[in-house]
């Protein structure tokens, strides 16, 4: 699943190509695609066409358009987009040929490039709801923790809410709620920076190493989007179909059985909630058990 440099790639390319443009007319040609638009597919067609989306934003793993204000909806509306597995949020010159997964076609006023969502396994999807004051947050992603990438986060807040859980520290780090966009590959990268074990429980970590984390955590965000993310396959590009780079500089996630770059052991893979982790035993040996 695309995780915070992903689609923030795709929120820049957005912000570049499809911001200030006016929709002419909106193609669903999947229902799943617009699935969570439980007024229906006509509804969601009908709420965007003649629309501006004025923005591109990102919370997390989702990103949201504001619509220009006009008088149907004075609290203001936004077209909010989870990738999910394997979405795409294409930039298409009109006479490109159409995607094998194309899930619905946005064409502009202007007469220029289309926005294609395409979605091969379509655990992705599209709504338009409300959004306060038109540039507020949408409240299905209400609930989903600033990351630390954004000059708000809160470093002490955060060490806080982390050493009052009882769980382990990668469990804490895939927790949306505490802590926005970092998904698996991410949260093994940073940990591995951080010398610290996904087991290790959260309630005995020192403030200190909550700070080297946080350290871990921003650095390899901040080298991967410059990468333009990590692409394992093709389904992972940015609006201009161009995949990234930085799986070519991964430490650990998987680099099963190759040496750790910092001290050569072989790195180790685990199982972990039906995905796997991986870890350097010597860098960042497994906890003792609680007695």
């Amino acid at each position: 699943m695309p995780e915070l440099p992903e689609v923030e790639v795709v929120r820049r390319g957005l912000e570049r190509w499809v911001a200030g443009r006016t929709v002419a007319a909106v193609e669903v040609h999947h229902p799943r695609a617009v699935r969570r638009h439980l007024e229906g597919a006509d509804d969601f067609t009908a709420a965007l066409t003649g629309r501006t989306l004025t923005a591109a934003h990102r919370r997390g793993k989702y990103l949201w358009m504001p619509l220009a204000e006009d008088d149907s909806s004075p609290t203001g509306r936004a077209l909010v987009a989870h990738l999910g597995m394997s979405g795409q949020l294409l930039v298409e010159k009109p006479a490109q040929p159409d995607e094998t997964h194309l899930r619905a076609r946005f064409t502009f006023t202007d007469g220029g490039r289309e926005l294609r969502f395409v979605d091969q396994r379509t655990f992705g999807g599209l709504v338009v709801e409300d959004a306060p004051d038109g540039e507020g947050i949408p409240p299905r992603l209400a609930h989903i923790a600033i990351d630390p990438l954004d000059p708000s986060f809160d470093e002490p807040a955060f060490t806080a809410a982390l050493r009052r859980r009882h769980t382990e520290v990668k469990r804490a780090l895939l927790d949306q709620t505490l802590i926005g966009g970092v998904g698996n590959i991410y949260a093994d990268e940073s940990l591995w920076r951080a010398r610290l074990h996904g087991a290790r429980p959260t309630d005995r970590l020192t403030r200190a190493q909550v700070a080297d984390l946080l350290d871990g955590v921003r650095s390899v965000l901040g080298e991967a989007l410059a990468q333009g993310g990590t692409s394992f396959d093709s389904l992972y590009v940015d609006v201009n179909g161009r995949s990234g780079y930085f799986s070519r500089f991964l430490a650990v996630y998987g680099q099963a059985d190759r040496p750790c770059p910092r001290c050569g052991t072989a790195i180790v893979r685990e199982s972990f909630m039906n995905r796997s982790s991986y870890s350097c035993p010597r860098c960042q040996p497994r906890p003792r058990a609680r007695r």
